[in-house]
């Protein structure tokens, strides 16, 4: 395999040379054979996902998403996906050990996962090194297909969402200035206050103050403070949805009633949930949309809270959503090869799926529309 050879180049041990090609040769040789026979593909796909700690209702609603999905692909026939699940909890490191079990594995043909983009930032180089195939369905920070040639993602970047719900929300307000605030210890929060500061700048807002946090912080009353002193016509803020709710919680007491432009961690119910009320005004660009008019959309709503006894959210949407266009690559190479499961993810385009019409550009990032919602009556709508 061309990434193994890299491997070669990049002075790795011997041992791990010929357990990596052993395992391909095995892995390629069965499925050329069983394939050629006319069965179908089948394959193990590795799950990255954070299911244990303060962000668990990411990652439970990303298997929950990936579960249902892999029952109604095996059900088909055509292809059949085993997931083999591991757990991250937000951690890099744990992330980096669950994915480097997964490479090593012989039956693990692509990795769906992790979870954060800070997971993302570790596990992508190492996959891309070993020729696996991985996709991100909730990794929106900036530059994360770049990674490599065999790092995807079908998550709505916060480059394309976080600009979309500025722009609605200037046109509904007549905003003019603002205050930003995100977490600093993280590289999702920080990529998005990024994009929010240059999506800022470049629609001639005024930035009255840059504010920061950290994960795990309760207590915002010093950077709220000061916000409110300068009375913004909206806050930006890039949280994980902990944070994030809390922030809007606090902001709320103190009198704060302007509306917040949230990042993509704050496109979860959680935020509704810890919030309650204070959500409210709250407004995001999301792919996902589950009151849409689509019979598509509105039956995975059904099946989905029939079986999980919610609703879901944008995370179990776009995990859903991601193990149909794996499955879709598999069909379409033909085998549970590595190489041959990339070139195709690769070549999907206008995929139409619950999100919508989706696609890979040349460096396996999303091509579609985003769709801005505002929290009103403790529900995501349309924002008009």
């Amino acid at each position: 395999m061309r990434k193994q050879f890299r491997r070669f180049a990049q002075f790795t041990t011997l041992s791990s040379l010929l357990l990596l090609s052993a395992c391909g040769g095995a892995q390629s040789s069965v499925e050329k054979e069983a394939n050629g026979a006319g069965g179908k593909v089948t394959a193990d796909i590795g799950v990255i996902s954070y299911i244990s700690g303060p962000g668990a209702a990411y990652g439970e609603a990303i298997t929950n998403g990936l579960n249902l999905a892999s029952e109604e692909i095996n059900k088909k026939g055509e292809v059949e996906i085993n997931l083999v699940i591991e757990d991250s909890s937000g951690k890099q490191d744990q992330a980096l050990t669950a994915a480097q079990k997964l490479m090593n594995s012989e039956n693990v043909t692509a990795i769906i996962g992790p979870t954060l983009s800070t997971e993302m930032n570790v596990v992508g180089p190492e996959a891309d090194l070993n020729g696996v195939p991985i996709m991100g369905t909730s990794t929106t920070a900036e530059g994360i297909p770049q990674i490599g040639e065999y790092v995807f993602r079908n998550s709505l970047p916060e480059a394309l969402a976080i600009p979309a719900a500025i722009d609605k929300a200037i046109e509904k307000y007549d905003a003019k200035k603002v205050a930003i605030l995100y977490g600093n210890d993280d590289v999702f929060t920080k990529s998005g206050f990024d994009t929010m500061k240059k999506a800022a700048e470049q629609k001639g807002l005024e930035i009255l103050t840059i504010e920061t946090f950290q994960k795990g912080q309760s207590d915002y009353n010093a950077q709220l403070t000061k916000i409110k002193s300068l009375k913004p016509d909206l806050i930006l803020a890039s949280a994980l949805y902990n944070e994030g709710a809390v922030i809007m919680d606090q902001a709320r007491k103190m009198g704060i009633d302007v509306p917040f432009v949230g990042g993509n961690g704050f496109n979860s119910p959680e935020v509704i949930k810890i919030a309650g009320d204070a959500a409210n005004g709250l407004i995001v660009a999301t792919p996902w949309y589950g009151e849409k008019d689509d019979k598509k959309v509105q039956d995975f709503v059904k099946t989905y809270e029939d079986k999980y006894g919610k609703k879901p959210d944008q995370f179990a949407a776009q995990a859903y959503d991601a193990l149909y266009i794996m499955a879709g690559a598999l069909k379409k190479a033909g085998e549970a090869d590595r190489d041959a499961v990339r070139d195709a993810l690769a070549e999907t385009k206008d995929f139409q799926g619950i999100l919508g019409n989706f696609s890979f550009d040349k460096e396996g990032d999303v091509v579609m529309e985003p769709t801005v919602l505002v929290i009103d009556e403790g529900k995501f709508k349309v924002f008009e």
